[in-house]
């Protein structure tokens, strides 16, 4: 029989159509127009797994009231430099989507970012000395210059009524408050820039296409085979460079990839849910995301919070989310994946990571075995007079946590993002969760840096990163005159609060 196999040639393949490969691709075509990209996604369309807004928080994660950021060490300090890092990181975000806006690159902003109060809310006399200590330690930075924290009942009934409706004034509570904090769907920022990414030349989006496997040639180039899931159709696609940002998919495909840099690495899922508030004047009562301390054992993506969101033109009220475990590591994946990524270079890192987490898979099996009323009592720590009626239990994300080897450890769970590159900068592969939707852009600027390094060396992408990321080169946070002016501008481009 004929070959029927489909071949095709680019210098970039990017594989998942999400936020992370969304930015890579419009940064690379920015940077280099003439560029030729393939985007490669199994869905029928983007951003419909982690991307999407009912799949992940949607904070706009400015490290303002996720207390997961500032962990207190055994002396009662707080280290700010990881909040710092991605208050930083997303301030870079910010600037390159105020570029996309006027450009004309994206439109319509108000549809993807608003501005809403982010506030950490904590009770009890541990928790609040705890708070006020976090917020020493962030307020003496520029960036967190705008936080203000109160013990104050009538303060924090304005900041967040229906949070303080139906408590003892008596109870000890302390918040923090960024006025300054946003609400983004990533959903809606990924295909606004996959609708102007497929417009332009050189640029072409496969959707209900899996790739089967990766292979580097002598020559350093790959080959992908792909198949097309609604034809059958088999592809061969040969290119320069490939990017796998799959979400929970990215760890089977390194391991396809059979490449050094991807040995010893595995992946533990967690599954979540959230209540959704079904109550349009429960719904109004509360304008803000608040976020509160996350039980022992649990991943950060496990940090409660009562979250006012706008998804789809409507407001919406979430709480949650609460984890839980399942083999699968993508929402719309296999019950299999997770005992088919188990290799023989990565069976001793998770092993070792598991032994060292028992806490969290004590937590997740408490997770797993909560009942409607569980989690309408968990609801009532935060909105005391929750009706069990007025909320309704939806499916959320799905996560995988990055297991790595471990000289000491032998294995040790990461909680947080993860870029592997190739020695040769020919491959790139991003595992792990929180942060990373909205630190995106400080993560493909990084990796840029490190898989294109003569080109990000060059005058013109030099000029050309400042003109997207005006800061590019600069720390925010070291100049709060140049911090000041940028916040600015981009909250007057993207119709925000300063």
């Amino acid at each position: 029989m004929p070959d029927t196999t489909i071949r095709s040639q680019s210098d970039v393949a990017l594989i998942g159509a999400g936020i992370m490969s969304a930015t890579l691709g419009l940064i690379l075509k920015e940077l280099q127009p003439d560029i030729k990209i393939e985007i490669y996604e199994r869905l029928d369309m983007a951003a419909a797994e982690s991307s999407d807004a009912w799949n992940n928080a949607g904070t706009g994660h400015s490290a303002f009231c996720e207390l997961n950021y500032t962990p207190e060490s055994e002396d009662g300090s707080i280290n700010p430099k990881k909040a710092i890092s991605i208050a930083e990181s997303f301030e870079v975000s910010r600037q390159f989507w105020a570029y996309l806006v006027q450009q004309n690159k994206v439109s319509s902003p108000e549809n993807f970012i608003k501005s809403i109060p982010h506030l950490s809310f904590v009770w009890g006399e541990k928790n609040v000395e705890y708070l006020k200590t976090r917020f020493e330690a962030l307020h003496s930075n520029p960036l967190f210059k705008q936080m203000v924290f109160s013990t104050d009942f009538a303060q924090l009934k304005e900041w967040m009524p229906l949070v303080m409706e139906g408590r003892n004034e008596s109870e000890k509570v302390a918040a923090t408050s960024m006025a300054i904090g946003t609400d983004v769907n990533f959903g809606e920022l990924t295909r606004n820039i996959f609708s102007y990414l497929a417009k332009l030349e050189g640029v072409t989006m496969y959707f209900n296409h899996e790739v089967q496997k990766l292979r580097q040639r002598e020559d350093k180039s790959w080959r992908i085979k792909i198949t097309d899931l609604a034809t059958g159709q088999k592809r061969k696609a040969y290119t320069k460079f490939v990017f796998i940002g799959a979400g929970g998919g990215s760890l089977p495909l390194l391991e396809k990839a059979n490449v050094p840099e991807g040995k010893g690495y595995g992946g533990f899922p967690v599954s979540g849910q959230w209540l959704k508030c079904t109550n349009p004047e429960v719904i109004a009562k509360h304008q803000a995301k608040v976020y509160g301390k996350a039980s022992v054992g649990a991943p950060p993506m496990s940090v409660p919070h009562i979250d006012s969101r706008m998804i789809n033109g409507e407001r919406q009220l979430l709480f949650g989310p609460f984890a839980g475990f399942s083999t699968r590591f993508l929402k719309n994946g296999s019950y299999s994946d997770l005992p088919l990524s188990i290799k023989p270079d990565n069976i001793i890192p998770m092993l070792a990571a598991g032994i060292k987490n028992i806490p969290l898979t004590k937590y997740l099996i408490e997770q797993v075995r909560q009942s409607p009323k569980d989690r309408i009592n968990a609801l009532r720590e935060y909105v005391p007079g929750a009706r069990s009626k007025d909320w309704k239990l939806e499916r959320a994300g799905q996560r995988v946590q990055v297991i790595k080897k471990d000289e000491k450890e032998g294995g040790i769970l990461e909680f947080g993002t993860e870029v592997i590159t190739t020695a040769d900068g020919s491959l790139a592969v991003l595992l792990g969760a929180s942060p990373g939707a909205s630190t995106a852009v400080s993560i493909m600027v990084d990796l840029i840096g490190r898989c294109f390094k003569d080109e990000i060396e060059t005058p013109e992408w030099q000029e050309k990163l400042k003109v997207m990321i005006p800061s590019y080169g600069q720390t925010l946070n070291d100049n709060p005159a140049l911090l000041a002016e940028i916040r600015k501008d981009t909250a007057s481009v993207l119709k925000l609060n300063n």
